[in-house]
Formats: C-alpha cells, sequence, structure tokens
C-alpha cells in the first residue's frame, strides 16, 4: 500500500512538473523555490549578467541562448519557448511554449506572447549578390514593444518594429512597422483595423478623405497669405539649409507652383516680365540656368527644372535648347560612369534628373531627340538588378542615399516620359526595407525629400505592379493622416519636423500629400495638384 501511495505521488509530481513546462502561469511559490529552478537562474546569472526578478520563472525545457536578458517581476518564459539575443521583458510579460524571440527585443510590462509568435529583432545582410547570404553577416535595429501589450498566435513581427502601449496584434499577423498605442492590427502585412474601444470601421477611407478636404480648403485659402509672407521688395524669400531667409530663383517658381496648384497665378505677378526674366537666366553656350550673382553648377542643373516647368506654368518655354546635354553617347557614357554613386547616389541621381529634363525640354520645344535613346541604354545597363536601383548603400545612411537619388533619377527619366522601370519589384522591396530601416523617419528626417522620395516611387512603380499595394496604401494613409497637424495655419509646412514653414517645405509637403491621395485612389479628394516639378502626368514623346 506504501509503495503503491508512492508510485502514485511519482506520477502525480510528474505530471504537475510537465503541465508547468506549458502553463507556466500556475507555478507556485514552492516551484519557483526548487533547487533545480534557482540552478537554471544562477546559471543564467553567471553565464551571460542576466538580472531575473526574484518571482520570474523559466521552465525547465525552455531554450535560452542570451547575450543578455532581463525579467521582471512574475514574467516568465514557458518550455519550448527560444530565447536568444539581448531581451529585456518588464513585469508580468509571457513567453509561451514554441514562441521565438530572438535579436535585440525590449518588452514593456504585461506582454503577452502567444504560442508559436516569431519576434525576430535582426536581419540577415543580403544586398551584395556576389557574398552568400549566410557570409553577409546580420544587422540589428531593434524591436520595442510597450506596455500591456498582447501578440496573437503565430504573428511574425520584424527588425526595426514599435509596438505602442495597449496594442493588440491580431493571431497571424506579420508586423513589418510602427504599430501606435491602443490600436488593433492584423493582416499580411500589418495594418491597424481600429482602435481598443472603438466600433470596427465600415471603410478604411472615410476618416482619410474627411483629412484631405480639410486639408485641401485650409491651404486653398491661405495660399496667398502665405507668398504674402514670404515676398520682400518684390521677391520671393524662404529659409535655406542654413536657416537664412533669402531670396532665390527656385522661391519663386516655389511660388509660381504653389499657386498654380491651385489653378491660380502667384498675387500681382507680371507673367510677362517673369518669363523675359527667366529666360534670362539661360546661359548661352550650356543652356542651363545658373543663378542670377551666383553661377553655381548645381542650382544650374536644378533650375533646368524649376525653372523650365516654371516657364511652362506661365505659358512659355526655354529660350534655346539645353546644349550641355545633347552629348554623343561616349561623351554622356562618362559622364554618368564618373559620378558618385557609390558614396553621394542622391547627387548622382538628381544630375540624370536634369540631364532627363534637359532633354525633355529639347524634344518638345526644339525637337531634339538623338541623346535620350542613350540615355535610357546607360541606365538599363547600370541598374542592379538585385536592388532595383543605382547607387550603393553607404555605412551611415544605409539605401537613404540610393532610394533619394532613384526618386531624382527616375522622375526626369522613366517617370516623365512614361517608360517601364527595368527591375520595378526589386526596386519595390528596397523602397520599402530604407522606409523600414529609418522607422518611417522620426523627427528632422520627417521631411519633404525623404517622404517624396519613397511615396513618389512607391507610384511609380505601381503603374507596372501591384505587387505590395497593401504596404504602399499603408504609407499612404500615414502620410495623409499626420499632415493636417503638421500644417501651420497662415504659414504652411515646415520642410522637417521641428523646423519653420517654408515656401519650400509648403510646395513639397502639398506635392507629397498629392501623391499619397493618388496613391489611394483619393485625389479628387485634395484640392492642390502639382503641375510643375512634382507632376504625375507623363509627356511620352517617343523615344
Amino acid at each position: 500500500m506504501d509503495q503503491a501511495n508512492s508510485q502514485q505521488t511519482s506520477a502525480s509530481e510528474e505530471r504537475e512538473a510537465r503541465r508547468l513546462q506549458y502553463l507556466t502561469w500556475e507555478h507556485i511559490a514552492s516551484d519557483l523555490d526548487h533547487p533545480a529552478h534557482l540552478s537554471r537562474k544562477a546559471e543564467l546569472r553567471r553565464s551571460c549578467g542576466a538580472e531575473l526578478a526574484e518571482t520570474s520563472y523559466i521552465a525547465e525545457n525552455a531554450a535560452i541562448f542570451t547575450e543578455s536578458l532581463t525579467m521582471g517581476e512574475r514574467s516568465w518564459i514557458a518550455g519550448h519557448a527560444l530565447v536568444r539575443g539581448d531581451v529585456i521583458l518588464g513585469d508580468d510579460c509571457t513567453i509561451n511554449p514554441y514562441a521565438c524571440v530572438s535579436g535585440t527585443v525590449t518588452c514593456g510590462h504585461g506582454v503577452r506572447i502567444a504560442s508559436h509568435a516569431s519576434i525576430v529583432g535582426f536581419n540577415h545582410g543580403f544586398d551584395d549578390p556576389t557574398i552568400p547570404i549566410h557570409r553577409q553577416g546580420v544587422v540589428s535595429i531593434g524591436i520595442t514593444i510597450g506596455d500591456d501589450v498582447w501578440i496573437g498566435a503565430n504573428c511574425v513581427i520584424l527588425d526595426g518594429a514599435t509596438i505602442g502601449n495597449g496594442a493588440v496584434i491580431a493571431a497571424g499577423a506579420v508586423v513589418t512597422g510602427d504599430i501606435p498605442a491602443m490600436a488593433i492590427a492584423g493582416g499580411v502585412p500589418a495594418r491597424v483595423l481600429r482602435s481598443r474601444g472603438s466600433a470596427p470601421k465600415k471603410s478604411g477611407t472615410g476618416d482619410i478623405e474627411d483629412q484631405l478636404v480639410r486639408l485641401g480648403q485650409k491651404a486653398k485659402d491661405q495660399w496667398p497669405d502665405i507668398l504674402a509672407r514670404w515676398k520682400t521688395d518684390g521677391a520671393y524669400e524662404s529659409l535655406e539649409a542654413d536657416g537664412i531667409r533669402r531670396p532665390a530663383i527656385r522661391h519663386l517658381c516655389d511660388a509660381i507652383e504653389i499657386a498654380a496648384g491651385f489653378g491660380y497665378l502667384p498675387p500681382y505677378l507680371d507673367a510677362a516680365e517673369t518669363v523675359e526674366r527667366l529666360q534670362g537666366l539661360q546661359d548661352r553656350e550650356t543652356g542651363l540656368f545658373p543663378e542670377e550673382h551666383a553661377r553655381m553648377h548645381g542650382k544650374a542643373l536644378y533650375n533646368v527644372l524649376a525653372v523650365g516647368y516654371a516657364l511652362e506654368l506661365l505659358g512659355s518655354g526655354p529660350r534655346q535648347p539645353v546644349h550641355a546635354v545633347e552629348l554623343v553617347a561616349r561623351e554622356l557614357d562618362e559622364w554618368l560612369s564618373a559620378l558618385p554613386w557609390s558614396t553621394r547616389a542622391w547627387h548622382a541621381g538628381s544630375v540624370v534628373d536634369a540631364i532627363g529634363t534637359a532633354m525633355y525640354f529639347n524634344a518638345k520645344y526644339f525637337g531634339i531627340r538623338h541623346s535620350r535613346q542613350a540615355l535610357f541604354e546607360w541606365l538599363s545597363r547600370n541598374a542592379n538588378s538585385v536592388s532595383g536601383l543605382w547607387g550603393e548603400p553607404t555605412a551611415a545612411e544605409g539605401w537613404l542615399q540610393p532610394v533619394n537619388g532613384f526618386y531624382r533619377l527616375t522622375r526626369g527619366t522613366y517617370a516623365q516620359f512614361g517608360v517601364a522601370l527595368p527591375h520595378p519589384h526589386a526596386s519595390l522591396e528596397t523602397v520599402h526595407l530604407n522606409y523600414r530601416n529609418h522607422k518611417g523617419f522620426v523627427a528632422s528626417k520627417y521631411n519633404a525629400c525623404n517622404l517624396l522620395d519613397t511615396i513618389h516611387p512607391l507610384l511609380l512603380i505601381a503603374r507596372q505592379t501591384d505587387y505590395r499595394r497593401g504596404d504602399g496604401e499603408a504609407i499612404a494613409r500615414k502620410l495623409i493622416s499626420r499632415a493636417l497637424e503638421r500644417w501651420q495655419d497662415g504659414e504652411g509646412f515646415p520642410f522637417a519636423d521641428g523646423g519653420e514653414p517654408s515656401l519650400q517645405g509648403t510646395e513639397m509637403w502639398l506635392s507629397v500629400i498629392h501623391l499619397a491621395a493618388d496613391f489611394l485612389g483619393l485625389a479628387d479628394r485634395f484640392a492642390f495638384v502639382p503641375k510643375g516639378v512634382h507632376r504625375t502626368a507623363t509627356v511620352g514623346l517617343g523615344l
């Protein structure tokens, strides 16, 4: 009888031990203080400097291979969960059986991670097609999860994601970016379905349409006052990159483009006199448009766009061809190949933008078309089939330079002439990768350039493929949802978060919002239509 009781007791203890592997939240004080459990925690403290609260619990069959581990009070890791890398769990966090938490992951308090969820705070390098992926190492941006978050079964959270306090991630979702606080997100890729405590929405576009209409009406009512704010002694001024307000030809052109976007010309602008002034900038030898009193090559190239389109909006055009771009194939090849593609891909792309736009003016107004074929042939030969871009990432900024250069390059060439991109799927992946790696851009990086250089490529690529359409729509909605709060009445948009409004910032952000609305099929709900540098209509003109 005693032997039978002993066997029954042993079997009961074994079942209890197995049960606590999977139902860890039911552990009791005696289990926390069991010598085997205390030994596991002591070994982790010794091997990786783990900081483990006294009431934290790690099941026997949990696989822990961390470089650093922090667990708060009443947090636990169940059996057959895999935890590796640099992981922080606040108080009352739980990792269920067969979940995987890898890389750099920080959780707040009260985070629930369901079975088979995969939270991956690192990414394999794969940019160099000549090196096997397994030899390219890994990079880690890290994942941040706020307080009181529930991550459902079979979710995947990718490196760089941030999940706000109180969010719920539906089972099976794939989170590739940021999820705001109190949001319920689901789908592949995950998008916000609704907020906790609110009724499910019947349509995902109602709020966005309303914001487009309201912002468009504000801008339409206020643009004359905004232009007047930046006009001194008959000249348009704006803040330059150094924060100093000064007049420049670009600011005049921005004023013309802002007014034209609402169907007008700037108040009191003498169109004939302005045409004469802008045409007078054109250099007789090169056909470029150097600045008055500052004949800088960079500005002369950009003014091919700014001045050329402003002249069109005034019903005119350049006085003569842009001779600088009409080269034989060998000369054009040498010019393009010498651009700093590996270190300053944005600058290289801006030069191609100016070249393509000059060729557009030469074809439209002077019937000169022979050089454009050589330009597109060079671009086709030199496009990277893996990234879909031109240029290389840098150690400091990753893909930012090539992606921003991709916008400038394609704006003046493929977009302007309606030519298909050579590698649309690859370029789309890289644009999304850049956006995710910079967390959708924050603080001063949330600026007109970075967001324009994201949304314009998405819109351009969408002309060829619907691949990852949902990801693009999420970015477009996010852009629009922030626009009203960024608009400053009577002043317009700042170029970057934290900056002061300017003519350049206002024109560029109005264009960004139009492009985002166009991507969502809602362009008719926004009062502004870019008709100059940032227009989206193609001209064709044949190759």
